[in-house]
């Protein structure tokens, strides 16, 4: 099998240390010393340019002047010397380069220096890792090409970020905690080469990893580290912490945009990946444990097991702040408990097996709720009291592990009394937790990395039926036309027949430039109606109370006119009016208002969010988040993790909407903006969804003027939309 291309990046038979120095504190003696003091059994040669001795060893002045075969050059020297040092490395065949270097104090001039250096290196085949000022360790060679001074275990986990100082506090973290490494490494704050996706695309087939995790501030080939970032994700567990979580401090954003936080696209990117996010290097290593120990849940549903049912209650409390649901016992499983467990047990989840509960009736109420088909997980809550072994039921415990696949999570409450069995539960490599609140912490991140396992797998069916294409020939003249012209905002009308050509049901809407004529419009739509301001510069017309809703009669027409004109010509800057849209009035008794929206995502490409719409998108904020391509199953998802998506059901006093219309219509709109990469925004709200079918009451585009767009993504054809 044909070695991977950074197979000698991260295996090297020849380090050669630029810069290497026996200056006291130095980088390059720390590097240096660090090299020599590893087990790495490689050679190592320094380059110097005054010494022809370093560390004990022959130096040279020049790269091209070692004699041997050099895999790895480590440059440690200024950022003006490196255009030559890249291009002697070129001569001498060094194809890779690791460049320890912070750029915390570099000035702005310095850097532009820097990725001409890069790029110029890129052309001559030479790769670049970093700027970083951390370096590379690959434990299971004994490589520690770093400048790192404390002790590392080796281990299974690999380490990429891009932060050398979160790097080193991860290494000092572990070291403590037995916690070990196959591979770290630190990108630095900028990938200028070498990248993420590369990197994983390597660690995948790494024997020596067997989980990932990655600390990310930005994000440069959105679309090479996505597919590197799913693939990986399919063979290891990949666990994730990212800095940097909103777009406040980014100008020339619309409004739809700002609303959109960083953070929820990113959360949505990587559960999209099959990957858990987490929020501190605690909860990475915790869940790395967790993950690489083979612990798996297959749903999200927790039971509780306590000797007391104030514990139980407490812990009940702070699963559900985390919305981790209690299981529901099966009838079979509560009869069998009834006849196991004292008469004053609990009788549901939590179940109490009572205050002076022995080791069997504690593992016999865990062994019958680890076998209810309801129950995903189970948590043991010990609590030493006068009747209780808890050494004894610690072993039990470790015993029933072994016999299921569940999250068997172990919380033995106190210190002293139950220093052996926290002994015991080290010894036998099961975890357990000081406290019941770190346990139901983790059981959440375990079922949401079996959620994010089975986003992985999702990936749209194809269309079996050809005539139901939307029209894409005239969605693409179209948007040409619209490039066209000298608007990005494009009016409500168009944006309509846009969605029309995809089968997406929409209200007529007729412009009328003056009193007279939205007068006769609203006599031949028919009372009531609608009147909306129309303007090339109004992206939200609330912005200037430019609805009016429910109009009965000519004369509110004529009044709503004159005064939808005379605010809008108040407005400061002016903007420019070209009447009002004239529209029938939507009523129905049993329809619910959600808000569909679609930003661009500088590094990922279209994003649709989803959520409440109207009035009730103000009150409701609860929104959701995905990538396109959707599919029934993603769609599901995103309506589960909004407020509204609760009511689209048998609610109240009203019947389920025509859930088959919602999901082809999002169906439609994720084709439509995977089709159509000129569409850089857009939002229909109100979105009516009804027992009857959908409709776009209002919509909204923003067209990119550049001819060259965004590239197309790959789109599946689907099925018809059920309409009115």
């Amino acid at each position: 099998m044909k070695p991977h291309p950074l197979h000698s990046l991260f295996a090297p038979k020849h380090i050669a240390v630029i810069g290497a120095s026996d200056k006291s504190n130095s980088a390059g003696q720390r590097l240096l010393a660090n090299l020599l003091a590893s087990a790495f059994k490689g050679k190592i040669t320094p380059v110097n340019i005054r010494h022809k001795m370093v560390g004990g060893l022959t130096a040279y002045a020049n790269v091209t002047q070692i004699p041997q075969a050099v895999d790895v050059a480590i440059v440690l020297t200024r950022i003006d010397s490196l255009a030559a040092i890249f291009k002697d490395c070129h001569k001498a065949g060094i194809r890779y380069v690791i460049l320890v270097k912070t750029l915390e104090h570099v000035q702005p001039k310095d850097r532009e220096v820097l990725k001409k250096a890069v790029d110029r290196a890129k052309k001559l085949g030479v790769r670049v890792l970093g700027p970083s000022l951390l370096g590379l360790i690959r434990s299971n060679i004994g490589l520690n090409a770093s400048i790192y001074s404390g002790h590392i275990n080796p281990g299974n986990l690999a380490v990429i970020s891009q932060s050398s100082a979160l790097c080193t506090a991860m290494l000092d973290w572990a070291y403590s905690r037995d916690i070990g490494f196959s591979t770290v490494l630190s990108l630095g704050e900028t990938t200028w080469d070498v990248d993420f996706g590369e990197i994983l695309d390597y660690l995948v087939n790494d024997s020596a990893t067997k989980a990932i995790l990655l600390h990310i501030n930005q994000v440069t080939d959105g679309r090479q580290f996505l597919s590197a970032l799913r693939a990986a994700a399919r063979a290891k567990p990949i666990v994730v912490i990212k800095s940097g979580h909103n777009l406040d401090h980014v100008t020339g954003l619309t409004q739809a945009s700002r609303a959109l936080k960083n953070a929820d696209v990113f959360a949505s990117i990587l559960a999209r990946a099959g990957v858990l996010q987490v929020n501190s290097i605690s909860q990475m290593f915790t869940a790395v444990k967790v993950l690489t120990a083979n612990y798996r849940s297959h749903g999200d549903k927790l039971a509780i097991i306590c000797n007391g049912i104030g514990l139980g209650i407490l812990a009940a409390d702070t699963a559900y702040d985390l919305g981790v649901p209690l299981a529901t016992l099966s009838e079979g499983t509560l009869s069998k408990l009834n006849e196991a467990l004292p008469e004053n047990w609990s009788r549901s989840n939590p179940v109490d097996v009572v205050g002076d509960a022995g080791p069997l009736r504690f593992r016999t109420a865990v062994k019958l709720c680890l076998d209810d088909d309801q129950v995903d997980g189970v948590l043991v809550i010990f609590s030493p009291q006068i009747g209780t072994d808890h050494l004894a039921t610690a072993q039990m415990m470790v015993q029933l592990q072994s016999e299921t696949e569940k999250p068997l999570l172990l919380s033995w409450l106190g210190e002293q009394k139950v220093k052996e069995s926290r002994a015991l539960f080290t010894q036998a490599k099961r975890l357990h937790f000081n406290a019941p609140d770190n346990a139901i912490e983790v059981f959440k991140k375990l079922a949401d990395f079996h959620h994010n396992q089975q986003l992985l797998l999702q990936t749209p069916a194809p269309l079996t039926q050809a005539q139901c294409e939307p029209d894409y020939t005239a969605a693409h003249r179209l948007l040409h036309m619209l490039q066209d012209a000298p608007d990005t905002i494009v009016s409500e009308a168009l944006s309509k027949q846009l969605l029309g050509l995809f089968g997406i049901h929409t209200n007529q809407t007729l412009l009328a430039q003056n009193e007279a004529a939205s007068c006769a419009l609203a006599d031949k739509l028919g009372y009531p109606v609608v009147l909306k301001i129309d303007s090339p510069d109004l992206f939200y017309k609330s912005d200037i109370d430019g609805v009016r809703l429910n109009l009965n009669s000519r004369e509110e027409v004529c009044a709503a006119y004159q005064q939808m004109i005379q605010a809008a010509q108040r407005t400061q800057p002016p903007i420019r009016i070209n009447g009002v849209t004239v529209q029938p009035m939507y009523r129905h008794k049993y329809a619910r208002e959600m808000a569909i929206s679609v930003t661009r995502d500088p590094t990922f490409g279209p994003i649709i969010t989803l959520g409440a719409g109207g009035w009730a998108g103000n009150l409701q904020q609860q929104r959701a988040v995905s990538l396109p391509p959707l599919n029934d199953i993603l769609i599901q998802d995103m309506l589960s993790h909004t407020a509204i998506g609760h009511t689209l059901g048998t609610f109240k006093n009203m019947p389920p909407i025509d859930k088959l219309a919602l999901h082809h219509a999002l169906l439609r709109i994720s084709e439509m903006v995977c089709e159509l990469p000129e569409i850089e925004e857009m939002e229909i709200d109100p979105f009516m969804v009804t027992p009857d079918g959908v409709m776009a009451l209002d919509a909204r585009m923003v067209i990119n003027k550049q001819k060259k767009s965004p590239r197309r993504y790959g789109i599946w054809p689907l099925c018809p939309i059920h309409i009115f």
